[in-house]
């Protein structure tokens, strides 16, 4: 008999990352992977396993429910695993608001908690409610599961979340959330095992991608967060403005007479290195780039990096380790370098052949603040979390 299988979806703004796990009594081990990016016209599969990598072409377009495009993708994923063996699907859903606090089994009363919070985060939101609902309409006898991104930074206080707006607006939920949560979830676990001590200190991890944030821990509880309400707060990203003067916005409804959907247009997807570079969202691409306004991207990016991981050691009270992770912090040793300068006075210090290598640690023996590369994992925890409530509705079923 084959040991049960289950899939994670990991959606961003405009793709999808599959994961599909065994699931043995130890652990939910990886045995395949794909990605679909939804920009994609025709949308392409790009599917992963046992150390291989196919391109597949999908004959489906992006409709509004996905239904079309996830049957396929099923299709494509049976040809290479057993997919009788699925049990349970564990979604990565952004945002959860105060409700919810940890992972939960998708009912109809989730299921239109979760729809609710789509204001909250309009790119990413929609995107899990497709998802679900698609695998609902093509699998309805599947258990399915929501890992939320808020859920990790649950730690933190009040005086930390607060906005200074009338209280009766935070009763309301306008509140600093933060986000990238099973990612930095995930790190705190690699601390433990292959750095206990410093999990245990006053750390601030980097998820720099796409989507970028940081946020501090302490003994390995979140404490503060570079992302507040939305995942517009924080840092420049790479289409996204980070911090911004809400004056800016006032500004550009009243005297640029924009409207709320154009100006949520430019702030999620016209801004950040893109907006800055006018040349391309991907810092790979300014890297390699000659024009003066790449490199100012660039700077902007590490300078408001370094500022908030300062900030973050206030909150903490100290630092005693930086974790870059997430696409750019794991693979661009020119955007860490450049960070880690504008930290010398907090004594840090790279190795840079380590630094040039991409090592585990890449800070120098004379350092004050050991640094690491530590690659991240967003679907181990997703399948993990389903993993748990799988078990759990099958015992009460």
């Amino acid at each position: 008999m084959n040991a049960p299988l289950l899939l994670t979806f990991n959606p961003g703004s405009s793709s999808v990352k599959i994961g599909l796990f065994r699931v043995t009594p130890e652990a939910a081990v990886r045995v395949g992977q794909g990605t679909i990016d939804f920009r994609q016209q025709p949308l392409r599969l790009h599917l992963a396993s046992d150390g291989e990598t196919k391109e597949i072409a999908l004959v489906s377009g992006v409709t509004e429910n996905l239904h079309d495009v996830i049957d396929e993708t099923l299709g494509w994923f049976a040809t290479h695993f057993p997919l009788d063996d699925l049990v349970s699907v564990g979604h990565r859903v952004v945002h959860g608001g105060d409700r919810f606090t940890g992972p939960v089994a998708i009912d109809d009363d989730t299921l239109a908690a979760i729809a609710a919070l789509v204001p909250l985060a309009p790119l990413h939101q929609p995107q899990s409610l497709r998802l679900i609902r698609a695998i609902r309409h093509l699998r309805p006898h599947l258990i399915q599961s929501a890992s939320f991104d808020t859920a990790f930074h649950g730690t933190q206080t009040d005086l930390v979340r607060r906005f200074a707006i009338p209280r009766r607006l935070f009763d309301q939920g306008v509140k600093r959330y933060g986000f990238h949560g099973l990612s930095y979830q995930f790190i705190i676990g690699q601390l433990t095992q292959q750095f206990p001590q410093l999990a245990h200190g006053k750390v601030v991890a980097a998820h720099l991608g796409s989507g970028a944030s940081l946020a501090a821990f302490d003994a390995g509880r979140s404490r503060d967060t570079s992302m507040g309400f939305s995942t517009l707060d924080g840092i420049p990203m790479a289409t996204r403005c980070g911090a911004l003067d809400a004056g800016v916005v006032l500004h550009l409804l009243e005297q640029q007479r924009m409207s709320a959907a154009e100006i949520e247009n430019l702030l999620y997807t016209k801004s950040g290195l893109l907006g800055v570079s006018g040349i391309s969202a991907d810092s790979r691409t300014l890297q390699a780039s000659h024009r003066p306004e790449a490199r100012e991207a660039l700077e902007l990016f590490a300078f408001r990096v370094a500022g908030e991981a300062a900030r973050l050691g206030t909150t903490l009270g100290g630092l005693d380790s930086l974790v870059f992770t997430a696409g750019i912090g794991e693979h661009q040793p020119e955007v860490r370098s450049a960070v880690c300068e504008r930290l010398a006075w907090l004594g840090v210090e790279l190795d840079r052949e380590a630094n040039t290598d991409n090592a585990r640690v890449i800070s120098s023996a004379r350092s004050q603040v050991t640094v690491l590369v530590l690659p991240t994992d967003e679907e181990q925890i997703i399948a993990d979390e389903a993993v748990a409530i799988h078990h759990r509705e099958e015992s009460t079923s």
